[in-house]
């Protein structure tokens, strides 16, 4: 329902509040005007749009790519709407210089032209500075691997207008201290992950600033010492939020749901790690200078290969996978899809949940506790439906 307040447009919304069970009504224009706890009804839940920083590219599109046009960019947002996601953090992988900065271009041209780009809240830059060794290094080419370099992250924060707001980086280079502390002294968030690194080093990263694990437990060699070894020192340490890639492909449930544990819910972050073929059909597509095949059983891995490039994964299934693997609650799995990343990331508008202020990103979704399912009925970006289930795309 929509009506008209003074000058100002605002649309009302009743359903089950996703972080209390208890019925909520919502009154909003851009940003939420009144959220009322105990009054409506419904089977729906409403609950903030998911926020997703971990995207290397969506329904066929390469976010890697330089030359990608900005209507199949626009066009990628659509479909990840339809998931329930709202914002996100189009991730950029290993490769040349050039071809960083020139994707990283084309994405800011994106964001600045296409309809509903405000949904692209900031880039993610996750490499080039990994670990070059297998296993650690995960699906990125080698011979782009390099250490930080102020200068090059200068370069690719002019390319990008300044969007880029997360890093990932292996802390084990000896640069990486003070190119942590720049980039967190700058308002960047910085992630450690795709990394060898020492206890010592790890702790020197945090000490730096570092305030997230990238996809824990994945981007890993195979076989790790019993103790010390770079996971579970990440998960020991209370200082560092982590992601997970909740497909049930990148993490067993006996290693998620300790480590959701040993975290906690409140450091805990629901990433996708989608790569160009999520919500394509099955087939070969490009992702940078690589290509990936999406198989019939929802993997993702390098053409011809069996190591996992990315993933397939939609955030909606994210959430409904968490509460099945870690055995977490439904407010506890919509909290680490939107609160959480908003909280680590610094996202502005979006740390409170649905109260008053905070702006109108609402997803509105069935969930069947008995099969686990959850169902995206409507998405809403800045108040505006940007997606419904009956096929309405704004």
């Amino acid at each position: 329902m929509t009506h008209n307040a003074g000058q100002t447009m605002t649309t009302a919304l009743q359903g089950i509040d996703a972080a209390t069970g208890a019925a909520l009504q919502l009154a909003f224009g851009p940003t939420i005007v009144d959220a009322t706890r105990g009054v409506g009804a419904g089977g729906r839940y409403l609950a903030p749009g998911w926020i997703d920083i971990q995207v290397n590219g969506f329904a066929g599109v390469d976010y890697n790519s330089p030359t990608v046009s900005l209507e199949e960019i626009a066009r990628s947002l659509q479909v990840q709407f339809s998931t329930g996601v709202t914002r996100l953090y189009p991730t950029v992988i290993t490769g040349s210089p050039a071809s960083m900065r020139a994707s990283l271009a084309n994405l800011a041209r994106a964001k600045d032209a296409v309809p509903h780009g405000e949904a692209i809240e900031g880039f993610h830059v996750e490499g080039p500075h990994i670990s070059p060794d297998d296993g650690p290094r995960g699906a990125h080419p080698r011979h782009w691997v390099r250490p930080p370099d102020l200068e090059e992250f200068r370069a690719w924060q002019d390319a990008a207008h300044g969007y880029i707001r997360l890093v990932t980086v292996a802390p084990e280079w000896p640069q990486a201290p003070a190119y942590i502390e720049s980039l967190t002294g700058s308002g960047v968030a910085v992630a450690i992950g795709h990394t060898n690194a020492t206890a010592a080093q790890i702790a020197d990263a945090v000490s730096a600033g570092a305030v997230l694990s990238t996809h824990l437990g994945n981007g890993a060699h195979a076989i790790l010492p019993r103790h010390p070894n770079y996971i579970w020192e990440q998960l020991a340490e209370d200082r560092l939020a982590a992601s997970f890639i909740a497909d049930g492909i990148h993490l067993p449930a006996s290693f998620l749901k300790p480590a959701v544990a040993a975290k906690g819910i409140l450091r805990s972050v629901l990433v996708t790690d989608a790569s160009t073929p999520a919500g394509a059909p099955p087939g070969r597509y490009p992702l940078g200078e690589q290509w990936v095949d999406l198989t019939p059983d929802h993997r993702v891995v390098l053409a011809g290969q069996d190591k996992l490039a990315g993933s397939a994964l939609r955030m909606h299934h994210a959430v409904q996978n968490v509460i099945r693997l870690a055995g977490v609650a439904l407010k506890d799995a919509v909290t680490m899809a939107t609160t959480n990343p908003a909280r680590v990331c610094g996202i502005p508008g979006r740390r409170g949940g649905l109260v008053p202020g905070d702006r109108a990103d609402i997803v509105v979704f069935g969930y069947d506790a008995e099969s686990g399912e959850v169902h995206v009925e409507a998405t809403y970006l800045s108040g505006v439906r940007v997606w419904d289930s009956q096929g309405a795309g704004q």
